[in-house]
């Protein structure tokens, strides 16, 4: 959404006092307004819900394509395999 455009939707929701406070407090840290901060979260959320999804609908060349990198042999990838061999921070 870019800034010009003029909000006209409501949403309106109850919180509990200590949400909205903590909400306040990441707002203020990041210089934004509690609505702002709310929206933003609220939609990059959202965008990552839909982005989860495991639903594909595709047209039968796009499947037949995919469904062919699928089957494809992984190809070497010297620096993943670097990274797949060392040990993990938390061990």
């Amino acid at each position: 959404m870019t800034r010009s455009a003029t909000r006209t939707a409501h949403i309106n929701l109850r919180a509990l006092d200590t949400q909205r406070s903590l909400i306040d407090r990441a707002a203020a840290l990041l210089g934004k307004s509690r609505s702002d901060f709310m929206l933003e979260t609220a939609c990059r959320e959202a965008e990552n819900v839909l982005l989860d999804q495991k639903l594909f609908l595709l047209d039968q060349a796009s499947f037949d394509a995919f469904e062919q990198a699928l089957d494809a042999p992984a190809k070497d990838n010297p620096a993943l395999r670097q990274l797949m061999a060392r040990k993990s921070p938390w061990e």
